[in-house]
């Protein structure tokens, strides 16, 4: 057994000075006043706060991937975009290791024949996928994606041009005949959009929820309020979408000392490349400023707010973005609790991940030790003390685990 006592714990939604025991690769106790063994481990967090093990909730998974999340305290990831039988080979790897973040995926997404991202095919970046053009084809397509092994399904609104890339996108009808076969077979809809249009078009067709916030300008009042009504959560992505709009951090972050010893190549390339700047196109309409202001109509307006990343595209890091975007939903107007619940209990339930996400008897014990107090000051989840999967401690004293290069230097160079 394994005994955190002396500091804060924040359990999925409040924090409480408590003792937390571990035995067994789950959470066998926690309270104010726990019964210690004799032969327990007994680590002292004093000053520090140990927190669930963060869940990103928008990733895509390349060959290591999974390293780089947990030693950075991402202990789950949540992927929206892959190769599916890559994704099969890293399910089982996580499942088989304690020192790599497990993983849900949507596997191949839906998108219309030439649209976002079919354009990664031809740069080697993913294997040729099925698209969808046909909405009566839309409960075989959902079909397809069971066998593969989705958990979810991903839906993708984008015409492009908010980014200066014009292509093909799905039809209202095929999107609304996606949404329905999801439904009709238990899996959440999760629909990537980028402009205001394409986000109501998957509000009104039942979206479950929507990956990134419109770029191009704010909806308005009217359109927090629906999904707030319809009870649709939203993944940000503030750390891409700060990538896309010329402000990209990640050259900062590959500096940083809290991060960059842990950062494999891949990631520090990923962080650095064109300045952690998305490159727009002729006539891309993009305003950071008009995200912003949506996302803060959606928290006052009680839409459920999600941290995700988009981690493997430009700009972005697995495991170490997290951080980043923690600290950007605060300065966006989430209270430091908020964001954390965002980044543990909220996703957790949302995706139907029972075990974990809070720090509770019984969960599966991934973990997170900071010193200092994220509650009060969000960017402490970058202090990393320590970090546990079921229970076993991550050696963080090298290279992140499993961490090797992905199969190309551009595979994050489109924002997914």
């Amino acid at each position: 057994m394994t005994v955190f006592r002396g500091g804060r714990v924040f359990d999925g939604e409040r924090v409480a000075a408590l003792t937390v025991a571990v035995a067994s690769g789950v959470i066998a106790a926690v309270g104010e006043a726990v019964e210690v063994p004799q032969r327990a481990v007994v680590i002292d967090t004093t000053g520090m706060t140990i927190l669930p093990g963060l869940i990103d909730a928008h990733t895509h998974v390349f060959a290591g991937s999974l390293g780089q999340a947990a030693v950075f305290g991402v202990t789950t990831e949540l992927d929206m975009f892959a190769d599916p039988v890559l994704v099969a080979t890293l399910k089982r790897e996580a499942a088989a290791r304690d020192d790599l973040a497990d993983l849900r995926s949507a596997g191949t997404g839906a998108t219309a024949p030439g649209g976002h991202p079919t354009g990664l095919v031809a740069r080697g970046i993913y294997r040729a996928f099925p698209t969808i053009e046909d909405p009566g084809r839309a409960e075989e397509f959902v079909t397809a994606r069971l066998a593969d092994g989705s958990d979810y399904l991903k839906i993708i609104i984008d015409d492009g041009r908010v980014l200066g890339y014009p292509h093909p996108s799905l039809s209202p009808d095929t999107v609304r005949a996606l949404v329905a076969a999801a439904h009709w077979h238990g899996l959440l809809a999760v629909v990537h959009t980028l402009d205001a249009a394409a986000a109501d078009l998957a509000v009104r067709s039942g979206a479950d929820g929507l990956a990134h916030l419109p770029v191009d300008a704010d909806p308005g009042t009217g359109f927090a309020n629906a999904l707030a009504g319809r009870g649709v959560f939203v993944t940000p992505t503030l750390t891409a979408l700060e990538a896309v709009c010329g402000r990209g951090c990640g050259p900062t972050l590959a500096t940083d000392p809290r991060f960059a010893p842990w950062l494999d190549s891949q990631s520090t390339m990923m962080l650095t490349m064109m300045g952690g700047n998305f490159p727009l196109g002729a006539g891309a309409h993009v305003d950071y400023a008009a995200t912003i202001a949506t996302l803060g109509a959606l928290h006052r307006a009680g839409v459920e707010i999600l941290a995700g990343t988009d981690a493997g595209t430009l700009g972005v890091a697995h495991g170490a973005s997290m951080h980043r975007e923690l600290q950007l939903l605060v300065e966006a107007g989430l209270a430091p609790v908020e964001a954390l619940t965002a980044a543990t209990s909220a996703p957790a339930d949302r995706f139907r991940l029972t075990d974990r996400g809070r720090i509770r008897p019984g969960l599966a014990a991934d973990l997170l030790l900071v010193d200092g107090d994220p509650a009060t000051d969000i960017t402490a989840t970058a202090n990393i003390v320590g970090v546990w999967r079921n229970g076993t401690r991550i050696d963080r004293g090298g290279p992140a685990p499993g961490s090797r290069r992905s199969p190309s230097p551009t595979a994050s160079a489109w924002t997914t």
